[in-house]
C-alpha cells in the first residue's frame, strides 16, 4: 500500500521525461524552434536537461521501491 505513491510518482516523472525528450528531439530534427524567442541551442539544451533530470528521478522512484 506504500508502494502506490511512489510508483505513480515514478511513472509521472518517466512519462514526463519521454515525452519531453521525444518533443525535443522532433523538433531539433525538423529545424524548428523549442522555445520562441530563445537560442536554439540553449532551449534544446535545457529541455533536454530537464528531461534527463526527471528520468533519473523517476527512475530513482522505482529504486525505492
Amino acid at each position: 500500500m506504500e508502494s502506490a505513491p511512489t510508483i505513480f510518482a515514478g511513472m509521472a516523472f518517466v512519462l514526463f521525461a519521454g515525452a519531453l525528450l521525444v518533443w525535443t528531439a522532433v523538433r531539433v530534427r525538423h529545424r524548428e524552434p523549442v522555445a520562441q524567442d530563445v537560442s536554439p541551442v540553449a532551449s534544446a539544451t535545457l529541455a533536454g536537461l530537464a528531461a534527463v533530470a526527471a528520468l533519473v528521478l523517476g527512475v530513482w522512484c522505482f529504486a525505492r521501491l
